[in-house]
Parts: C-alpha cells; structure tokens; sequence
C-alpha cells in the first residue's frame, strides 16, 4: 500500500506539540525524520522528541557549505546534548560546481532569479532527495512566521514532496513561547541571537535586524520583493519563477529526478 493510500487516524486539530509528535513516531517509526536548521523551533522540536523517543529519533539538516561557525558548534553541542546522530545533507557536488562556474560564488547578490537558484542546488535538491526515502517528516514552521506560513496545519499531505506526510508541531506557538519553553527546558539555543539574528540561515544571506524590523527582513535584505522564502517549503512564483526555471536548465540540462542516488 503506498502512502496516499494508506488511512490514517489524524489528531485532532488542537493537539499539542507533544500529542503530534507521538503520534507521528507511533504512526511512522524511524520512517519520519526532524529537520533542522538548528533555529530555536527546530531545536525545541529535537527536546520534545528526545523525551519521546530518547536517542532513537532521526534528526537531519542541510549543510550549504555557507553556514555561520555559530552554527557548526550548536550542531555538536546539540549531539553531545541528546546522544543522537544528526545526519547533515550536502548539495551534489556536480550541480554546485556547475552553478558556480556559470554564476560565480556569490551569484545571490544579483537578483532574485539567481538567489532562488543558489538555494535550490544548495537547499532544496538536498532536501528533495533525502523526503524521497521518507514517509514523513517534522519541521518547525509556525504560523506566525511570515506570509502564507499563517495558513499551516500541524499535520497534512506533503504534495510538494511525493505526498508524504508533514508534521508542523508547533504551528499555533508564538516566538515567545518556543524561547520560553527554549528556557524553561535548558534547549541549546543559537549563539546569534543573542546579537539581534532573530532569523539564522547561511552566513552570507542573514544579518541582524534593528528594533520594529520584521524577523524575515534579516533574511536577504538586498531584495525588494516580498516572496522571501528559500524554496524548501514554497516554490518560486511568478516572473522569477520563469527566469528561475531557465537558469535551471542550463544547471541540470536533462532536468534530473529528485531520487537518492
């Protein structure tokens, strides 16, 4: 039985984090997988599961290859922390190559067109062929994040990613409550922080925000649209999404199948 098919019994809708996560590795077992980018959901994501699951649960991230020092130590501090492996996913290094000799290092800088490219061979080609083994898997996108994030359920069908089965935990909670929950429960939290980063990807695309900034305006701060978001949960749309498209043809000519190789 494929997974589409499969029936399952759904939690309810207010269902608290904890509720859904046991339910996701009563549902999928070591068939569902946290990922994490190591920001303060993610992390409180990766506590949560440890008291369910203790050293059993399937964590991973992405490394672009341009992500903050900060970033590497909390990964090791996370992994003495919780006992656990953090699987750390790479880009190919045939599609990176070739997107950066046609386009040079620092190609984000030019237009959206080009950012959206970078992190899609860095990003979300990665992402892509690791959900291709999975049945489902955990993120720690809230509501109250950004744009069409408001319009997030705790549990649905990942259309985008074969149909399986995404779990957004923490959903309904507010920053506030993940720091306080982060605090209350001695979670390791990102070092950047701490110096005004209230949003923390790659090194190069995130700085600090001043006070009454929005969190997403540390993230590329060079573009004046509004679609800021990397790919790994919305695709690109509009006039970038043709240009995006073509630039990603001369990347990958045959246009390959998002499967694990």
């Amino acid at each position: 039985m494929t997974l589409p098919e499969r029936k399952f019994t759904w939690p309810a809708r207010d269902a608290s984090a904890q509720e859904v996560l046991r339910w996701g590795f009563e549902e999928f077992g070591r068939g569902m997988a946290v990922c994490t980018s190591f920001q303060a959901t993610g992390s409180v994501i990766v506590d949560m599961a440890s008291k369910l699951v203790g050293d059993d649960v399937r964590v991973f991230s992405i490394d672009t290859g341009r992500l903050h020092e900060e970033t590497y130590k909390l990964l090791s501090e996370v992994r003495r922390r919780y006992g656990i492996t953090v699987q750390l996913l790479v880009p190919d290094a045939e599609e990176m190559g070739s997107m950066l000799t046609k386009h040079g290092p620092n190609l984000f800088y030019e237009d959206s067109a080009r950012r959206k490219l970078c992190c899609e061979i860095r990003k979300v080609r990665p992402l892509k062929r690791r959900l291709a083994t999975l049945d489902a898997w955990v993120t720690g996108l809230r509501r109250d994040q950004h744009g069409t994030r408001g319009r997030i359920d705790k549990v649905s069908v990942d259309e985008e990613h074969g149909g399986i089965v995404k779990l957004s935990p923490l959903a309904d909670w507010s920053s506030e409550r993940v720091f306080d929950y982060a605090n209350r429960h001695g979670v390791p939290l990102h070092p950047l922080y701490a110096k005004g980063y209230p949003s923390i990807g790659c090194q190069p695309c995130t700085r600090p925000v001043s006070p009454g900034e929005s969190a997403r305006s540390g993230r590329w701060w060079w573009e004046d649209d509004v679609d800021k978001e990397c790919g790994m949960h919305y695709s690109a749309n509009g006039r970038f999404r043709r240009e995006f498209d073509l630039l990603l043809d001369e990347i990958l000519p045959a246009r390959q199948p998002y499967l694990v190789k």
